[in-house]
């Protein structure tokens, strides 16, 4: 009789355990394509490109911010590969009038994550980011910080600050 109590027990933790670990795995679960930082800069002369620092900062703040949704967000980034052409047409995503959420849909997202520089001069910067839910398009969060400084420790920690201050400040809504 004890040992049957005692099985039953053991079963039923068992069972609480798996459940617990499915309902975290459906948590963490929830993907995000989280495309290039895209640079908005209206001193540079149409067709040009930015300077090679400038691309170096925005490789950099997309590193950041990937690496600080999916380690402290929770978000499972998905690879932008297979829409590469299409982004490449689109590109800049912010003037491509919607398309983000379609290309986001392809990949199996659930969030699609923006993120814009936008130069205001040789050392003032606006950096905004945007999460929105691909089903919907809602804008779930979206941040921005200003940034009157222009190194590569600059760009990261106004990446940085925008994660902590506003995309992450409260957990993320689950996707409808």
């Amino acid at each position: 009789m004890m040992m049957r109590a005692m099985r039953h027990a053991v079963l039923a933790a068992l069972a609480f355990t798996c459940l617990s670990a499915v309902d975290a795995s459906a948590e963490s679960g929830r993907k995000a394509a989280i495309f290039t930082a895209e640079l908005d800069d209206p001193m540079l002369p149409y067709g040009r490109k930015p300077p090679p620092a400038t691309l170096k900062r925005l490789d950099l703040i997309t590193d950041e911010l990937r690496k600080m949704l999916v380690d402290k967000g929770g978000l499972e980034s998905v690879d932008l590969a297979p829409q590469a052409e299409e982004i490449k047409k689109q590109a800049p995503l912010f003037k491509c009038n919607g398309c983000v959420p379609d290309i986001a849909k392809v990949l199996g997202a659930d969030y699609a994550v923006t993120t814009v520089a936008e130069k205001g001069g040789p050392q003032l910067f606006n950096l905004s980011v945007t999460i929105a839910e691909v089903a919907s398009g809602k804008v779930v969060r979206k941040g921005i910080v200003v940034i009157n400084a222009n190194s590569d420790d600059d760009w990261a920690h106004a990446a940085r600050s925008i994660v902590k201050n506003r995309l992450l400040a409260e957990p993320l809504p689950k996707p409808s």
